[in-house]
């Protein structure tokens, strides 16, 4: 089978098409035939700088699309042949992918094998912090940093749907700025990593009091800016650190005068510590596309050779929506964009 190699740490030209062995699923895992990957940010700083990398050569990879090829010993609840997603601890990026049962989840009537594959990561993430960590109350007001990414598009319309009083993004341009409007963002604001100058723009914008909860994957200063946009006993969700910047403290002087909690949230860590309460998770995030509450578009689509490509678009931080590499002889443009 064909697997993109990570060989050594680097830009996209380090990610090699290898010939591999089809992998066989041990015990409680399932091995599935990939129709579709999904591409994530996490994918890049892997590439580039060995998160979440036990050893070289790698495969990356966490999410996946596609039929179910065989059941390791004590599976029980899926059949081979079977249309699933899954999240996986990597290797995504090859016709063939192993993951644990528990990790993998039937994709519900009326969704297909490449909508599939843009779910196992960003919904049940998007979910979580709307609904099970963020506790977002209708009438509330939210700030997404990312907007207009594949996490941020679908909070947009989780919170939207949760009876928000006001869904405010932030995105790096005005193009994005015009994506996120088209997907439950009621005002964006365009700013840059290295100038998070929303601060005072969201104070204006909820006439000074600042929002209730606030969602950050950039961490940096760009965290701290996000804790200065909180209105009274607001809450602040760090989901990841995209700024690179080293881990920051927040105590009591910071917390006590308004009352403000802070809090964390990350799938793959989820899936090793508690996969049960994760399982339960996706079920119910997976259900808001059924109910056509959300949708996630597919902006660029490549082969899975081409995976490079992939990574040098998500790294000119231009893309919107969700970007995907298809296998098997799936039929796919190379840019939808």
């Amino acid at each position: 089978m064909r697997a993109v190699e990570i060989q050594e740490y680097g830009g996209p030209e380090v990610l090699r098409v290898v010939e591999a062995e089809v992998p066989a699923p041990g015990p409680g895992q399932v091995s599935i035939d990939v129709a579709y990957t999904g591409v994530n940010f996490a994918d890049l700083k892997a590439r580039a700088d060995g998160y979440r990398v036990p050893a070289l050569p790698f495969v990356p990879g966490l999410e996946a699309s596609g039929r179910v090829r065989a059941l390791g010993a004590g599976v029980t609840g899926l059949a081979v042949g079977q249309e699933v997603a899954a999240l996986t601890q990597g290797g995504a990026y090859a016709d063939v992918v192993v993951a644990d049962a528990v990790t993998v989840f039937p994709l519900p009537s009326g969704v297909d094998l490449r909508t599939g594959a843009t779910l196992p990561t960003v919904l049940p993430t998007a979910y979580a912090l709307i609904h099970t960590v963020g506790r977002l109350q209708p009438g509330e007001t939210v700030l997404v940093q990312g907007a207009a990414g594949g996490v941020g598009t679908v909070l947009g319309q989780l919170a939207s749907a949760a009876g928000a009083g006001a869904v405010l993004g932030v995105v790096s341009s005005e193009a994005k700025a015009e994506y996120a409007r088209e997907h439950g963002y009621d005002e964006v604001f365009v700013t840059s990593s290295t100038t998070p100058s929303f601060a005072k723009e969201v104070r204006e914008a909820t006439d000074g009091r600042g929002v209730d909860l606030a969602l950050d994957p950039v961490g940096g200063e760009t965290l701290r800016a996000s804790l200065g946009s909180l209105a009274p006993f607001g809450r602040l969700v760090s989901f990841g650190n995209a700024s690179g910047a080293q881990p920051w403290q927040v105590g009591q002087p910071d917390l006590y005068p308004l009352a403000l909690s802070v809090s964390g949230f990350s799938i793959l860590t989820l899936a090793q510590t508690s996969p049960t309460e994760l399982r339960a998770l996706t079920e119910r995030a997976f259900r808001t596309v059924v109910d056509g509450v959300v949708s996630l578009p597919v902006t660029a689509e490549f082969a899975l050779p081409d995976a490079a490509e992939a990574h040098r678009l998500m790294g000119t931080r231009t893309s919107t929506g969700k970007l995907l590499l298809h296998a098997h002889g799936t039929d796919g443009d190379a840019d939808l964009a």
